[in-house]
C-alpha cells in the first residue's frame, strides 16, 4: 500500500510499504476514506521538531473496517468508523473520566501512520465509533474533520466553559481554531472574536459564527480586545497556536474570572506566574480527549448541523502529499485533503 514517510525537514515522499496487520487482539485494520494534514505535522515538517530518521506521519482517520481482532466486540467487519489521534481502552479510571486522550495505556496514532491507504488502529472497542449509518461521500470531509481538529476546537470550548451568553475571544485561525469558533457558536456562544488576519480565513470564520474579526496580534490584539469588551475582557479564549505570543495574548485577553483553554502544542511556552497569580484566570487544555466528543459530533454531522469539513480547502491526489504539505506550510491552503 501508499503511504507518506517525512524524512526531514521539508522532505516528504509516499512509498510502498507493508499492510497493516492484526498485531494485539484488540486491533482493527480499516480502509481509509482519505487522508489530511494537519497543522501540528508542520512542527516536524518545518525543522522544529526535529528527527534523525524517517518517520510515519498523520494522526486523524475515518474509513470502513475490514479485519478485527478476536476480542474486538464494539466495530465489525463492514463498519464505517471515525477514531481519534489518541487510541484509549475506554476502560480505565482516566478514560471514565472523560479525559480519554490520558488513557493509562494510550497509544498515539501517529506512529501508525494514518497518512495511507490502510490502517491498524489499537485498542478499538475504546477508540473507534461506527457511523449509524454508511455516509454518503460528501459526509467523508466532515468526519475526517472530527477525528481530531474538529474535536480539538470541540474541546478547547469545553475547557474554557464557553456557553450561552458568554463573549469568546478565539487566538489562531488554522483549522483548529476556525472549528473552535464553530464549537463556541454551537455551544451559544454570544459572541465570537476571531482573531485572523487572512481574508478567506476570516470569512470562514464568520460563515462558522464569529461575530467580530480582529487582525491585531500580541497586545495590541489584546488592547482590541479589551476596546472590545469595556475594557473586561472576553470570559473565555480558545487558544490554537502553541507559541509564546498566542499563549500570552490568550491569557491577558481574558478577564478576571475568566477561562483560557489551550489546545495548540505547546513550543517554548513560559507562564510568568506572578502575572497569572493576579489574573484569577482560569486555564484548561491540553491534547483534546476527541473519544468523548465522537458520538455527539458524529450525529451532528450525519445530520447535516455542521459542516466542519469546509477547512480542507485543497484537494489533492494522495502522490501529491508533498505539495498538500507544502501549501500548508506557506499558509496557502488552511488545511489540505487527500484522495486514493
Amino acid at each position: 500500500m501508499r503511504a507518506v514517510k517525512l524524512y526531514g525537514a521539508r522532505d516528504v515522499r509516499v512509498e510502498d510499504v507493508p499492510m497493516p496487520t492484526i498485531r494485539e487482539h484488540g486491533d482493527a485494520i480499516i480502509k481509509l476514506a482519505a487522508a489530511c494534514v494537519c497543522g501540528s505535522d508542520l512542527w516536524a515538517y518545518r525543522g522544529i521538531d526535529p528527527i534523525t530518521e524517517p518517520i510515519t506521519v498523520g494522526h486523524e482517520y475515518c474509513g470502513v473496517v475490514t479485519e478485527v481482532g478476536p476480542t474486538v466486540t464494539n466495530v465489525k467487519v463492514g463498519d464505517f468508523v471515525v477514531g481519534s489521534f489518541f487510541a484509549s481502552d475506554g476502560t480505565c479510571e482516566i478514560c471514565r473520566s472523560g479525559y480519554y486522550s490520558g488513557c493509562l495505556d494510550r497509544r498515539g496514532m501517529g506512529g501508525e501512520n494514518c497518512q495511507a491507504e490502510y490502517l491498524r488502529v489499537p485498542l478499538a472497542d475504546g477508540t473507534l465509533v461506527a457511523t449509524p449509518t454508511t455516509p454518503s461521500d460528501d459526509l467523508i470531509p466532515h468526519l475526517l474533520a472530527a477525528s481530531d481538529v474538529l474535536g480539538t476546537g470541540w474541546f478547547a470550548a469545553k475547557a474554557a466553559e464557553v456557553g450561552p451568553g458568554k463573549t469568546v475571544a478565539v487566538i489562531g485561525d488554522g483549522a483548529v481554531g476556525l472549528l473552535a469558533v464553530l464549537a463556541a457558536k454551537e455551544l451559544g456562544a454570544e459572541r465570537i472574536i476571531a482573531m485572523s488576519r487572512h481574508e478567506p480565513r476570516q470569512k470562514l470564520a464568520i460563515e462558522f459564527g464569529a461575530t467580530d474579526i480582529v487582525t491585531e496580534r500580541g497586545d495590541a490584539g489584546v488592547a482590541r480586545i479589551k476596546e472590545l469588551t469595556d475594557g473586561l475582557g472576553v470570559h473565555s479564549a480558545l487558544e490554537a497556536v502553541g507559541t509564546q505570543e498566542s499563549m500570552m495574548q490568550a491569557i491577558r485577553s481574558t478577564r478576571r474570572g475568566g477561562h483560557v483553554g489551550y489546545v495548540g502544542v505547546s513550543h517554548d511556552v513560559n507562564l510568568p506566574g506572578l502575572e497569572l497569580f493576579f489574573s484569577h484566570v482560569h486555564l484548561h487544555g491540553g491534547p483534546a480527549p476527541v473519544r468523548a466528543y465522537l458520538p455527539d459530533l458524529i450525529e451532528r454531522i450525519m445530520t447535516r448541523q455542521i459542516e466542519p469539513g469546509k477547512v480542507f480547502d485543497l484537494t489533492l491526489p494522495f502522490d501529491q502529499a508533498a505539495d498538500a504539505y507544502a501549501a500548508m506550510d506557506n499558509r496557502s491552503a488552511i488545511k489540505a485533503y487527500l484522495t486514493f
